[in-house]
């Protein structure tokens, strides 16, 4: 039986990538005269990987990685302008209405009816909270959980806090490497929703056939799912 359903925040309950392909893509027409779209994609995702550890996950840390970026391929000529218009891009970003994926607010409301739901999404703290206050769901979920990193260490704190039976967990998310894979490994259950672009740091490939792993084509599938459970 489960009994806690934890979601994903980003890309399975509200469109989030896409703001980031769009800023990239901005960023590319922006140093289109310095450097290829190619070796500027390259060079940005170098440089977000290698200050991971420091900014962590989210807008702020992507916009400090494309400064730096910037700065590096224009060795050092980038203009004012131009370090402007990304920070510019961010804020826009930051403030961008929180939309919901289709189905997810009737899906959450039908969860809540049978189970524990919380959510566990990884990003900036300020960030993630506003737009679960905006998203118009912080008043069904049972428990937030805003985290620096999704492994197996950060799921384990998780369940050992609130005392969940990882058999009796079900995790629901778009990223295999961060909501599937931790999940299974520590005998919890696993939902893989996939959305329409996933960052290159999120790849990973599941074993389809492990136990305790589903995939669904779209969240409003996900009560049917639990009930047969």
């Amino acid at each position: 039986m489960i009994d806690v359903v934890a979601l994903d925040g980003d890309d399975t309950l509200w469109h989030s990538e896409n703001q980031f392909v769009m800023t990239q893509q901005r960023f590319t027409e922006l140093l289109a005269g310095h450097v290829d779209k190619a070796s500027l994609d390259a060079r940005l995702l170098e440089r977000e990987r290698e200050n991971l550890e420091l900014f962590g996950y989210g807008v702020k840390g992507f916009t400090l990685s494309m400064i730096e970026t910037a700065i590096e391929v224009t060795e050092g000529r980038v203009d004012t302008a131009d370090i402007k218009a990304i920070i510019d891009n961010a804020k826009e970003m930051l403030q961008h209405p929180v939309d919901l994926l289709d189905g997810v607010e009737d899906t959450v409301r039908r969860l809540v009816e049978d189970h524990r739901v919380m959510v566990i999404t990884k990003g900036d703290l300020f960030h993630q909270e506003s737009k679960l206050a905006r998203s118009g769901l912080s008043e069904l979920i049972w428990e937030i959980e805003i985290v620096a990193e999704k492994d197996e260490a950060t799921y384990q704190r998780i369940l050992t806090r609130y005392d969940i039976d990882p058999a009796t967990f079900v995790m629901v998310g778009n990223s295999v490497k961060s909501d599937i894979l931790p999940v299974l490994a520590l005998g919890g259950r696993a939902v893989h929703i996939e959305y329409e672009t996933t960052w290159e740091m999120e790849h990973a490939e599941a074993d389809k056939t492990a136990d305790g792993y589903w995939e669904l084509d779209t969240i409003r599938d996900l009560p049917e799912l639990l009930a047969k459970l």
